[in-house]
Formats: C-alpha cells, sequence, structure tokens
C-alpha cells in the first residue's frame, strides 16, 4: 500500500469519528501538520499506532494488511471454577481429585497475580 493510500484510510476513518485530520494529529500527540506529509511518505511505526489508537481501529487496517477497520475484541480469560490438570498444564487431563481442587485453584490464582501476562498467551 502506498504512503497515499494509508493517508486515505486515516482521512476516511477520521470523517468517520467527527474528527478533522488536525484533531487526529494533536490527539495522536504529533507535530504540527505531521499526518499531513504521510501522503507522500511513511509514517513512523509509534505515529501509526497512536493515530490507530486515536481512530479505534489497527495498523494493519491503516496499512491495507487487511481491510477490517474493527478492532480485535480482547479476550476474558477466568480461571475455570473446576479446573483439570490440562488447564494447568499438569499431565494426565483428568479432573483434579476434590480434596486438591481449592490448593489447586489457590496455586493457580497466586500465580497469574503475579504473572498477569501469561493470561494473554494462546
Amino acid at each position: 500500500m502506498t504512503p497515499f493510500e494509508t493517508f486515505e484510510r486515516i482521512k476516511e476513518l477520521a470523517k468517520k469519528h467527527g474528527l478533522s485530520l488536525i484533531e487526529v494529529n494533536d490527539k495522536a500527540g504529533l507535530g504540527t501538520r505531521s499526518i499531513y506529509h504521510w501522503n507522500k511518505t511513511n509514517p513512523s511505526t509509534n505515529n501509526l499506532k497512536a493515530v490507530a489508537d486515536v481512530l479505534h481501529t489497527t495498523t494493519d487496517y491503516l496499512t491495507g494488511k487487511t481491510d477490517d477497520p474493527s478492532m480485535p475484541a480482547k479476550k476474558e480469560h477466568k480461571i475455570n471454577q473446576d479446573p483439570t490438570f490440562a488447564d494447568l498444564g499438569m499431565p494426565y487431563g483428568g479432573k483434579i481429585p476434590e480434596d486438591l481442587k481449592d490448593t489447586y485453584v489457590d496455586l493457580a490464582k497466586s500465580y497469574f497475580k503475579r504473572h498477569p501476562e501469561l493470561l494473554n498467551k494462546e
């Protein structure tokens, strides 16, 4: 995709959101009228991300890697109230014995409280 096509997508989304390009530029924290230079030159990744955030879209949409302007739905991760060994990355894939359930649930909750970034891994 050419810089001009990226610029046109930004312009189109700005209009849909009722924003001028100057407003998008300012909300994204870019330098004075920076966005207008993007019709001839590619923006930096950080600046493109800032504009995508303002327009509630992805950089993939702005750069033409996808034609879907919507943001992907955020996945909600909850600790299963009735976890299996497989849920906890343990062998056997069977149910946790009743006398150990509370222990494993507490361990899992404690672990993910300290490492919330691991909940977002596929």
